[in-house]
């Protein structure tokens, strides 16, 4: 055999050899944890229906936020992980339709803490895709009525119910290193939460549907 032949195979077993424990400690193994920190771009996809009793060629439209979000999936198996997505966001709601000429007619806050189950596809490889399915429970608070919206209505006060819904996403992982690794994820939620607006007495009710695509970057580290 040729000694550049001989020094071919030589140094290909030899990188072949070392690769090996590289891939073993980039696996997912059951047991690891992954917190993840990203940038997220929260979008709204609906508005509300109208404003009843009287109002009901008008409503109120979600508007896009960008806040970070953290979450932690604990690997049950090697392929399969639970994570817990926590964030919170603030959404201007702007009028439709007959109030659409007030802008900006009221704010809140949402809070909505999602479960995931989700299943890790290449776990022994540097880069992981990986989807997700579970529930989603969002909880409104620092609700306000705008000046604008009071300048129709009078003074206001507004409230908004809780909302339970599910959840699906898509993402992938790529690892730069043992433990540290780039994140790119998109998500779908389902979120419906009921709106009251008290004007003096006078109630008012109508169904803001958010249910958001969230798209977010950022980076991770396995423990």
């Amino acid at each position: 055999m040729p000694s550049t032949v001989k020094k071919i195979i030589t140094i290909a077993t030899f990188l072949a050899t070392a690769a090996l424990p590289i891939a073993e400690s980039l696996a997912l193994d059951k047991g690891d944890w992954l917190v993840r920190l990203r940038g997220i771009g929260v979008i709204p996809t609906d508005e509300s229906g109208g404003i009843s009793p009287d109002l009901l060629t008008s409503g109120l439209e979600p508007q896009p936020a960008v806040v970070p979000e953290i979450d932690i999936t604990y690997m049950a198996t090697d392929s399969i992980g639970i994570e817990l997505i926590l964030a919170t966001s603030p959404h201007d709601l702007d009028g439709t339709g007959g109030i659409a000429g007030l802008g900006k007619a009221a704010e809140t806050m949402l809070l909505p803490p999602t479960l995931l189950l989700q299943y890790h596809f290449n776990t022994k490889g540097k880069f992981r895709p990986y989807v997700g399915a579970g529930i989603n429970y969002t909880i409104p608070y620092m609700e306000n009525a705008d000046r604008s919206l009071e300048a129709v209505l009078g003074p206001t006060s507004v409230s908004a119910d809780n909302s339970l819904g599910w959840a699906i996403q898509a993402g992938m992982d790529y690892h730069i290193n043992d433990n540290w690794f780039i994140n790119l994820d998109v998500k779908y939620i389902d979120i419906g939460v009921d709106v009251q607006l008290n004007s003096r007495g006078t109630i008012r009710n109508l169904d803001v549907d958010i249910n958001p695509v969230i798209v977010g970057v950022g980076f991770g580290y396995r423990f």
